[in-house]
């Protein structure tokens, strides 16, 4: 398995595949292959790139977010995980044409086969690139055994709203704004920008901010809080709304991409 070196607080591919490798069969003789260098810059790609070819095993799965090690890798022998297409979307011009070229196609065309995290993928992927349809697969992200329904009494005079991640997509300014003289209190997973603050300060909202935390911590901030708002402008597949969910915690969620697939007819869908 072949995995980036993480950065920031997003550790949601590294969760993921961690409970896939705990559900395969003993027989199966796992590596862990974890990049030496953040993929940032064209020197650190490269040491990437050729560390990967001296790692290589009887299967190679590039799990997500470092694509480019497909380049030099046994092709036949090589899996290829798509998580989403966000770079496509929010690239312009040549940097945009780039993304397509080294991103995606290039490993593409490399891999025997490569797997998506849900239909809406898929069909962004087709839209985006020249690929047969036979060689995508779409497998779900799982749920770890440990999100377990825990009861909770709803608060109904002062709910705690759990925002996972601060990224641009995640769209934490309109949030912000949507909970406007809601008595509410807003429990943020990352870090915040100047902008970010701002937007929460004129909006006048509580809230309470935490980065960097540990899985079980991840875990109990399911269990305290009253419900969840993932009302992203782009997720490839949105792993909070089903967390939340196994939990037993309402989920308020988006109406485009991913979300409405994932969400199925246990969420509360928002225009974001």
């Amino acid at each position: 398995y072949y995995l980036r070196k993480p950065q920031g607080a997003s550790f949601s591919i590294e969760r993921v595949f961690n409970d896939v490798r705990n559900a395969l069969p003993q027989e199966i003789h796992i590596k862990v292959a974890v990049s030496r260098f953040q993929s940032k810059g064209l020197c650190a790609r490269i040491y990437n790139i050729i560390e990967a070819i001296f790692r290589q095993e009887d299967v190679n799965h590039i799990t997500g977010d470092v694509h480019f090690l497909a380049f030099l890798l046994r092709g036949k022998r090589t899996v290829l995980t798509i998580h989403d297409l966000v770079s496509i979307h929010r690239l312009k011009g040549f940097q945009r044409l780039l993304s397509i070229f080294f991103w995606y196609w290039l490993p593409i065309k490399r891999v025997r086969i490569v797997t998506v995290i849900s239909e809406f993928t898929k069909k962004d992927l087709l839209r985006h690139i020249n690929i047969h349809p036979n060689k995508i697969r779409v497998i779900y992200d799982p749920v770890s055994p440990v999100f377990q329904p825990v009861l909770k009494e709803f608060n109904q005079h002062k709910p705690v709203i759990l925002q996972f991640n601060t990224g641009k997509h995640k769209n934490l300014e309109r949030v912000a704004e949507a909970l406007k003289s809601i008595s509410c209190h807003l429990r943020i997973i990352g870090k915040l920008d100047n902008e970010q603050q701002l937007a929460l300060q004129k909006s006048e909202i509580d809230y309470s901010v935490v980065s960097s935390i540990t899985d079980d911590e991840v875990l109990d901030e399911y269990r305290c809080c009253d419900l969840l708002v993932l009302a992203s402008t782009f997720e490839g597949f949105g792993l909070p709304i089903v967390e939340a969910q196994a939990t037993g915690r309402p989920v308020v969620t988006s109406n485009l991409c991913s979300m409405p697939e994932v969400a199925g007819h246990a969420a509360c869908l928002v225009d974001p």
